[in-house]
């Protein structure tokens, strides 16, 4: 495969292979800490240790008769040695496919069967046996490994060090053409669909990443979600390779250590989701503890994000807030940069991408005028394996994301909906989110999704689930009432239902689906309003 480099701008940083970068930071500065793993009493390791083990892993695949293009599974939770190991797969110019160990079991035999890996490495404390099923392919369990080398671990302790002590002999390299990863979609009831990618594509969205956050060698990050999913891998970790800076891990996010975090190890920088932020927002920490100003910038992606959540919370915490939009299949699409920004929007088109608005015809759409987004170009993913097993090369296709989105004459663009959320009232299109974000600008509302349902004369009507403040009053009087103010009557929603709380996928997004699909079951039953 030949990767097209025509339509791309110049590399800020060009293409290096894992093995180069490991020794380039071993040798700039040794002991300089790489991984902060903050569930394992800070457990931590240096960027020259990083390099000797990934050797030392690299030699003892290569004795396994593992060779570079070959696949390997690594099961584990967000723990220190599942991204030793990970290095060490990539130090060998093998792929690795980190499948999330939160899927329904079935499904992870099923996609490891799809996949077809040489091997499969599993953390001690998962039961490997139910997750691989009958696949019959070689298993090798791993435990903990310590900064000390003392590790009574079976596998860090069994794998010796490389015959001349540098691991310059090990054979293999990765290439910016070669296989690099595969990962599944967050399917948790539903199977998912696995995304196949090569080492270009993921250093064109690390590039991308760096410049909408503007990470630099010095920065000291956070992240808390799993590097299974997409968004951790090209937001934080690639970034951490490419530029050699010190990466904090933790395997969720927690509310009450989050500032402790930040204050004790001087992180200037934090990922976040919509959920994070609500939290962050509904249930703040005393004024004193959330003096932390180390922190000069989060980052909220996955879901969105309405401007009034925005601006509260830049006011609230005095922390630059930036919305970024990507998608499994593409990496980023667009994100608001750290020198360039505006609220409602989810900025300018990422440095790498190739997006193009098209209307139905498939024709671009001008400023200002609402399309789909597509996209393509080199950092999109190179395949894709259905649910049913079916392996897709995307051939240098474009790729539909299914969003609707606008394109101000600055670039900016405005994410409305998705297209099968839509509502079509009377041939007018409404966008969902439109209504979402005037329900949640009233101080009372916490949570607020509007839906299409089905009508006998306008073909769908919409209504709205509202999820209010607790402690608060908020009737469907009132909400009506909220919306007539910025809205016009064919927008309003006709019915209205409150609920505890909102249907949202692990990611954070609302599931829609499941509101359209409660209210059926309900036979359209009155709301309140």
């Amino acid at each position: 495969m030949t990767i097209d480099m025509s339509n791309q701008p110049e590399l800020s940083l060009p293409f290096e292979s894992t093995r180069t970068l490991l020794r380039k930071w071993q040798e700039r500065d040794a002991a300089k800490t790489a991984i902060v793993d903050l569930d394992q009493d800070c457990r931590q390791i240096s960027w020259g240790r990083l390099a000797a083990e990934a050797d030392r892993i690299a030699q003892h695949l290569t004795d396994r008769g593992i060779k570079p293009g070959d696949k390997v599974a690594l099961l584990s939770d967000e723990v220190i040695e599942k991204l030793i190991i990970w290095m060490g797969i990539w130090r060998l110019g093998a792929a690795v496919c980190p499948l999330n160990v939160e899927l329904n079991e079935s499904h992870l035999a099923e996609l490891l069967e799809q996949i077809e890996p040489k091997l499969i490495m599993c953390h001690q404390d998962l039961n490997s046996s139910r997750m691989v099923g009958n696949s019959g392919t070689d298993v090798v369990r791993f435990g903990d490994w310590t900064e000390h080398g003392n590790s009574t671990d079976a596998f860090f302790s069994r794998i010796t060090s490389c015959p001349d002590g540098t691991g310059r002999d090990i054979p293999g390299e990765n290439g910016p053409e070669d296989l690099a990863c595969i990962f599944c979609t967050s399917g948790t009831s539903a199977k998912p669909k696995s995304v196949v990618y090569n080492h270009m594509s993921y250093w064109l969205s690390g590039l991308s990443s760096i410049d909408m956050v503007g990470l630099t060698e010095d920065d000291r990050t956070l992240e808390y979600r799993s590097f299974g999913w997409n968004s951790a891998q090209i937001l934080s970790f690639m970034p951490w390779l490419q530029l050699g800076l010190t990466m904090h891990i933790a395997k969720r996010f927690s509310r009450s250590r989050f500032f402790g975090w930040i204050r004790d190890h001087q992180i200037t920088y934090s990922v976040g989701v919509p959920t994070v932020v609500n939290m962050l927002l509904n249930e703040p920490p005393p004024e004193e503890e959330r003096d932390v100003p180390s922190l000069r910038l989060m980052t909220c992606s996955t879901a969105p994000l309405s401007p009034d959540q925005w601006e509260n919370f830049e006011q609230m915490y005095d922390i630059t807030l930036l919305q970024l939009y990507g998608m499994s299949e593409a990496g980023w699409i667009c994100g608001n940069r750290h020198y360039r920004k505006r609220m409602g929007t989810v900025g300018p088109p990422a440095k790498h991408q190739e997006l193009e608005i098209v209307d139905a015809s498939g024709n671009r759409c001008s400023a200002g005028v609402e399309g789909e987004i597509t996209v393509g170009g080199p950092q999109a993913c190179s395949a894709t394996i259905s649910p049913e097993g079916q392996y897709e090369p995307r051939n240098g296709g474009r790729i539909s994301t299914g969003d609707v989105g606008i394109m101000d004459n600055d670039g900016f663009v405005t994410v409305v909906g998705r297209l099968k959320d839509l509502i079509i009232r009377g041939g007018v299109n409404i966008a969902p989110v439109e209504i979402d974000n005037v329900l949640l600008r009233h101080p009372k509302v916490l949570e607020a999704a509007a839906v299409g349902v089905p009508h006998d004369i306008y073909g769908e009507e919409v209504v709205a689930y509202i999820a209010v403040r607790p402690g608060e009053t908020f009737s469907a009087s009132d909400a009506r009432a909220w919306c007539r103010q910025s809205l016009p009557e064919a927008k309003c929603p006709k019915q209205l239902y409150f609920v505890d709380e909102l249907p949202r996928s692990d990611r954070g997004k609302i599931l829609r689906d499941r509101l359209r699909e409660r209210w059926l079951a309900d036979a359209g039953a009155p709301g309140t309003a």
